[in-house]
């Protein structure tokens, strides 16, 4: 069971990753600009003459939403599973710092700028993220749920509240990420596709009951409608229906509805267990092409697909992320997971 665990763990982070770096170039975009500039993406590319946000970047470079997953991941492990606000503010500011001086202009997120903004201007930590409820939390949501277990189902969701607050202490932005997080933990714990889905509903019910109120839609209540309405379409109209009907803004209520329904449509009418070898990939190059907040719905329906075993990622796309941004996930990966042995 350690074995299995940890395979879906990494696997978990490795597809975030690919997820982003998939949607790197086709960020922020049209799906219309995507398809002129790139055709039907399957595999990595470099930004194109139309990416604004990472303009330059290389071909398999990650973006905030790997690198934001990655501090909060070492923050849990150096901090024994608690990330003080001060601590978490500090390492955010300095991380956009840092992206800054690299050129980049993939920098904070609206809602978890503006919080951090409200924290210098002297507002208290639980106040700053009072209208927050864009995907900023949920996309860096999975090393909570690789660290955390989802049951009680209640402490998870107090555990993503602990680090998600700071910038999207609301309804939306706590329901989204603990949706996403608790399908990465489900999964870590043996869930198949659909059970980890179940979880995730009920987790963004529980969450949407926390933080502050603001207005939009109810994440629980579209994943219910979302799944099954893209799982009655055919396949040619599934992308069609997830843009222009379900949504890819940094809406919680679109983007973050968008990867989990998609992450449905992957392992349907395969055995859970058994899902063809390619499906995964397949949607990971699916979302990068659908416009929008591409990066970040890759990355979350890549973590998901990672750790509820729908996903054997290709090696050669791995090793090229590795060497390419220099990540090392794997000390990253036993750091939570003795953090969830811990739990248990």
């Amino acid at each position: 069971m350690r074995d299995t665990a940890r395979a879906r763990a990494l696997s978990a982070f490795q597809g975030l990753a690919l997820g982003d770096a998939l949607g790197m170039p086709t960020q922020s975009m049209s799906r219309e600009r995507i398809a002129a500039d790139h055709g039907a993406l399957r595999g990595f590319v470099a930004a194109g003459p139309h990416q604004q946000i990472a303009a330059g970047m290389p071909a398999a470079s990650i973006t905030d939403d790997t690198e934001q997953a990655v501090l909060l991941a070492r923050l849990l492990i150096d901090g024994g599973g608690t990330v003080r606000p001060a601590v978490f503010a500090g390492e955010l500011l300095a991380w956009e710092r840092a992206m800054e001086s690299r050129g980049s202009l993939d920098l904070l997120g609206p809602s978890t700028r503006a919080a951090l903004q409200r924290l210098q201007d002297g507002m208290p930590p639980e106040e700053a993220g009072r209208f927050g409820a864009t995907n900023g939390a949920a996309m860096r949501i999975a090393p909570v749920g690789i660290a955390v277990p989802v049951e009680p189902l209640g402490g998870f969701v107090d555990a993503v509240v602990s680090v998600s607050a700071l910038t999207h202490n609301t309804g939306i932005g706590i329901a989204s990420a603990a949706a996403v997080g608790a399908a990465v933990s489900a999964g870590i714990d043996g869930a198949d596709t659909p059970e980890a889905l179940d979880v995730a509903v009920a987790a963004a019910r529980e969450g949407a009951r926390r933080g502050h109120w603001v207005t939009g839609g109810d994440i629980a209540a579209r994943l219910e409608w979302a799944i099954p309405f893209l799982l009655g379409l055919p396949p040619r109209e599934q992308d069609d229906a997830i843009a222009d009907v379900v949504g890819t803004s940094v809406a919680a209520q679109e983007s973050v509805v968008a990867a989990l329904a998609l992450v449905a449509v992957t392992v349907a009418g395969a055995e859970p267990a058994h899902p063809e070898p390619d499906a995964a990939w397949d949607t990971l190059c699916r979302a990068a092409g659908l416009g929008g907040d591409t990066d970040t719905i890759g990355a979350m329906a890549g973590a998901v697909l990672g750790a509820t075993g729908a996903a054997t990622w290709p090696r050669t796309a791995v090793e090229t992320v590795r060497r390419v941004n220099a990540l090392d996930l794997e000390p990253l990966v036993d750091g939570l997971l003795e953090l969830r042995r811990r739990h248990g």
